[in-house]
C-alpha cells in the first residue's frame, strides 16, 4: 500500500492514475484546503479500481502514524503543500508551517512506524537565479522565495535522515512547470480562486471566465522577450514518480530533475493554447514581477541515467489536453 499525501491535488490525483495502473494500492491523505475530493471519484472511475480517502492534516503526526499502521503502507509519496510563490511571500510563516512542519511531521511517523521509503515533490526553485543553464542537478542550491526555501529545507532534512539512517530510501524530485490534465478530461488543474500558473489562466480567459491575460514583461533576453519555462506534462510527471517508486527497493537518496529540457515562452503558450482551442486568448503586456527571470530549463540526462524516464508530450499536446479538461469542466470540479 502507497501513501499519498496531498492525492487530490492536481499532481497528485495524477499520480494516483499511474500508480492504480501500475498494480499498486493506494490510500490519499489530504486535508482538501486547496483541492477537491471529487478528484479521487474521477480517478477511480479513470481505472476501473478503487482508492481509500483518509482526511487529515500532515501536520497531525499521530494521523499519520494511524494510516501506516492501519493500512500496512510500506512506502510514501508526498505531495501534500502549498505551492504559491507570490503568496509564500506574503503568507511566510504559513508556508513554513505547513510545509516544513508538515513534512517534520510525516517523517517522524514515519521513523515511528517503520516506513522509511519515500518521493518527495520538490521544485526547480531550489535552484534560485540560474548561474548557467539547463540546470542540472548539482547546480547551486539557493531559493530566493519562501516557497522555494521549504522546499530546500524539506529536501536538507531527508538527506540527513538519510545520512543518519542508511536504511531510508528516498527520492526527491524537483519539477519545472506541470501543466495539461489526463486525456479522458476528467482530472485536471483547478486553482481555487485566481490561478497563479499560466496554462490555467490562459484556459481560463480562453473559457470566457476571465477577459484577459496580463503577461508581466516582453523585454527578457529571449527570442520573444516574454519569459521562457520548462513545462511539462501532468502524466509525465506522474509516471516519473512510478519510476522513481520503482528504484526505492533498495537504500538510497538521490534527487533528480523533472522536466523537457527544452523552454517555451510566454507567447509560445498562448499560440500553441489559441491554435488547439480555436479559441483568441487576448492579453496585454505589463511590467515585469519582482524576482521573475528570463529563462529556465531542466537538464534531464540524470533522470534518464537513473530511472529511465523522460518525457515525451508536447506543448501543443500539453495545452491539448488541459482545452479537453476545461472545456468539459468550465467551473472546474464544483461545476
Amino acid at each position: 500500500m502507497i501513501l499519498v499525501t496531498g492525492g487530490a491535488g492536481y499532481v497528485g490525483s495524477h499520480a494516483c492514475v499511474e500508480l492504480l495502473n501500475a498494480g499498486q494500492q493506494v490510500v490519499v491523505f489530504d486535508n482538501f484546503c486547496n483541492s477537491n475530493s471529487a478528484s479521487l471519484d474521477r480517478v477511480q472511475k479513470i481505472c476501473g479500481k478503487s482508492l481509500i480517502a483518509v482526511e487529515g492534516d500532515i501536520r497531525d503526526q499521530a494521523a499519520i502514524e494511524s494510516v501506516l499502521i492501519k493500512y500496512g503502507c510500506t512506502a510514501v509519496l508526498h505531495f501534500a503543500g502549498l505551492k504559491s510563490v507570490q503568496d509564500s511571500v506574503t503568507n511566510p510563516l504559513e508556508y513554513y508551517d505547513n510545509n516544513v512542519i508538515g513534512s517534520h511531521r510525516l517523517l517522524r511517523a514515519m521513523q515511528n512506524t517503520g516506513v522509511n521509503r519515500i518521493i518527495f515533490s520538490s521544485s526547480a526553485t531550489v535552484y534560485g537565479n540560474p548561474q548557467f543553464l539547463p540546470y542540472t542537478e548539482d547546480h547551486p542550491l539557493n531559493a530566493i522565495n519562501p516557497y522555494g526555501r521549504t522546499k530546500l529545507v524539506i529536501e536538507d532534512m531527508l538527506r540527513d535522515q538519510y545520512a543518519s539512517d542508511s536504511k531510508w530510501s528516498i527520492g526527491i524530485l524537483r519539477y519545472f512547470n506541470p501543466v495539461g490534465a489526463h486525456e479522458s478530461g476528467l482530472i485536471g488543474e483547478d486553482p481555487v480562486g485566481v490561478p497563479n500558473n499560466l496554462v490555467p489562466f490562459v484556459a481560463q480567459v480562453a473559457i470566457g471566465r476571465r477577459e484577459r491575460l496580463n503577461i508581466w514583461g516582453n523585454d527578457y533576453d529571449t527570442p520573444d522577450g516574454t519569459g521562457v519555462r520548462d513545462y511539462i506534462h501532468v502524466m509525465d510527471l506522474a509516471d516519473g514518480h512510478v519510476s522513481a517508486l520503482r528504484l526505492l527497493d533498495a537504500p538510497k537518496c538521490f534527487a533528480v530533475n523533472l522536466g523537457t529540457g527544452s523552454g517555451s515562452s510566454v507567447l509560445d503558450v498562448v499560440r500553441a493554447f489559441e491554435k488547439v482551442s480555436g479559441r483568441r486568448v487576448p492579453y496585454d503586456f505589463k511590467p515585469r514581477r519582482p524576482g521573475d527571470i528570463d529563462s529556465y530549463y531542466a537538464a534531464t540526462a540524470h533522470a534518464f541515467e537513473l530511472m529511465g524516464w523522460k518525457a515525451t508530450r508536447t506543448l501543443e499536446t500539453m495545452c491539448a489536453d488541459h482545452w479537453r479538461w476545461q472545456s468539459a469542466n468550465p467551473n472546474g470540479y464544483s461545476g
